[in-house]
């Protein structure tokens, strides 16, 4: 009975994990249909609507026991990562080529390899180094100029895409980590995250935030209530339940799919760079993780 009970476990892990990887996946084609917001303003409204997608979810869990530090890291460090994930991701894709930050951004399961093992064991085996150096190849690959491809404003959308990727994974992380599980705390640290987001943006709203037309507004809702919504409930049940190293390998498909996306609907080039840097983006990824 305990044997049915870890192999149905095990298959939910699997399940809800591929339900974060579809809705994440559809966030760069989402987000391009978003333009009509500052990624600020976008980035607080999604996790807003997040917030409210995921509070059916929530129940009272007190973690009144926890230690203070990790008090800290569920109430402050979580939504801060949350913040600087978001934020980070909304202005790479705004400042780089979709496909090609959405592809930086997505090297952040190797970072979790890195860190998971560097915190665990005190050390990193030498198969998770040479993976993180053939997927930073990768992402290294789409940042090279290219026929003034590579503007300086791509560079700095490459350099915030790479920020997004640091903060998922030690969001991830963190997930992982704590001794309680998120799921019911998620409605308030999204809402948390999303206050924190629209302060950051007070400063550069110079007394007024334009209305977001109808396309705009239900983009942005859809990328709360998917991709910032149910999808980090699923990751996060997906971490608890599963095993890091296979639920991890499963993100390592968003980025092809992501990118297969805006080639389908018609809002990037397939050029020669992008399939090969995908390639080794998920090849390097699925080198960190094995055994």
């Amino acid at each position: 009975m305990h044997q049915i009970h870890l192999l149905t476990q095990r298959y939910f892990s699997v399940a809800a994990a591929l339900v974060a990887v579809v809705l994440w996946s559809a966030a760069p084609l989402l987000s391009e249909q978003a333009r009509g917001l500052a990624p600020l303003p976008l980035a607080a409204f999604t996790l807003l609507a997040g917030a409210l997608a995921t509070l059916p979810l929530s129940r009272r869990q007190p973690t009144g026991h926890l230690s203070l530090r990790w008090r800290l890291a569920i109430w402050m460090g979580l939504p801060l990562l949350t913040t600087g994930a978001v934020s980070s991701y909304f202005l790479g894709m705004r400042l780089a080529p979709a496909s090609d930050a959405a592809l930086i951004t997505y090297t952040w399961p190797v970072l979790f390899i890195l860190l998971s093992q560097w915190l665990t064991f005190g050390r990193v085996r030498f198969a998770s180094v040479l993976g993180a150096l053939i997927a930073f190849a990768g992402a290294a690959l789409l940042m090279a100029p290219e026929a003034g491809r590579s503007s300086e404003s791509s560079l700095i959308g490459y350099g915030f895409a790479a920020l997004a990727a640091v903060c998922w994974a030690l969001y991830s992380w963190l997930c992982q980590a704590t001794p309680v599980t998120l799921t019911p705390l998620m409605p308030r640290i999204l809402l948390i995250a999303s206050v924190v987001t629209a302060a950051a943006f007070v400063p550069f709203a110079e007394g007024h935030i334009a209305l977001p037309d109808n396309t705009t507004l239900l983009a942005g809702l859809a990328i709360g209530l998917g991709p910032f919504g149910i999808a980090m409930v699923a990751w996060d049940k997906a971490l608890r339940l599963g095993k890091a190293s296979v639920i991890g390998s499963l993100a390592y498909g968003v980025p092809v799919l992501a990118a297969a996306f805006l080639v389908l609907a018609g809002m990037s080039v397939l050029d020669w760079r992008l399939p090969i840097a995908g390639a080794l983006v998920v090849g390097g990824c699925l080198q960190a993780s094995r055994r």
